[in-house]
Formats: C-alpha cells, structure tokens, sequence
C-alpha cells in the first residue's frame, strides 16, 4: 500500500475519531451510534498501520489491488449501515404509531369526563 494512501487512512480515522467524539460531547449523536462510527475509525487505522491486513484481504477476495477491496468492503458496510438504520426507523416508526394512539385515546376519555 502506498505512503499516500497510509496518511489518508490515518488522516480519516483521526477525522472521524475527533468528531464523533465532538458530536457526543455536544449531544448531537447518542453513544448507541458513536460505537459505530468508532469502530469504522478503528478498522482505517489498524489498517493504514499494518498494509499487510489489506494485501490479506485483496488476496482473499480475488482483488488485484488493495483499494478495490476497500471500495468493496466500504460498499458492503454501508449496506449493513443501511440495514440496521431502516431497522431503527421502522422501531421509531411503530412506537410513535402506538404513542399517538394512546393520546387519542387518553383524550377521548378525556373528553367524555366533561
């Protein structure tokens, strides 16, 4: 793996490390994500320190070059995001759903009160 890619690795993982950090400080993203998105820091810079993992990984998915590997695994984590982020939407969904039936509800019995 080049020099080059090795410093934009590294630049990456400490881009998203300090800002996942700055985000929960603020309150701006929950630690149930900031996991995440510190792991995927961790993987760039495991992988920008030790080249031989991702010349590993390109030998045992057939690629040619390491960066195809990278756009592969990068395609397929971004499915996986995808997946557990409809997951949460379709949770979010139902629990809003059943809130705002019981506020009927509750505001119908509250009117037949009066």
């Amino acid at each position: 793996m080049s020099e080059r890619l090795n410093i934009l690795l590294i630049s990456i993982a400490i881009f998203i490390f300090v800002g996942i950090i700055t985000l929960v400080v603020k309150r701006r993203l929950n630690e149930e994500y900031s996991f995440i998105w510190l792991l995927i820091a961790f993987i760039f810079l495991i992988l920008a320190l030790m080249p031989d993992i991702a010349l590993f990984l390109a030998n045992l998915f057939g690629t040619i070059l390491p960066i195809n590997t990278f756009f592969f695994l990068g395609i397929i984590l971004i499915l996986f995001l995808c997946l557990y982020f409809s997951l949460k939407i379709s949770t979010l969904t139902n629990r809003v759903k059943n809130l705002t039936q019981q506020v009927a509800l509750m505001k119908s019995e509250m009117e037949n009160k009066s």
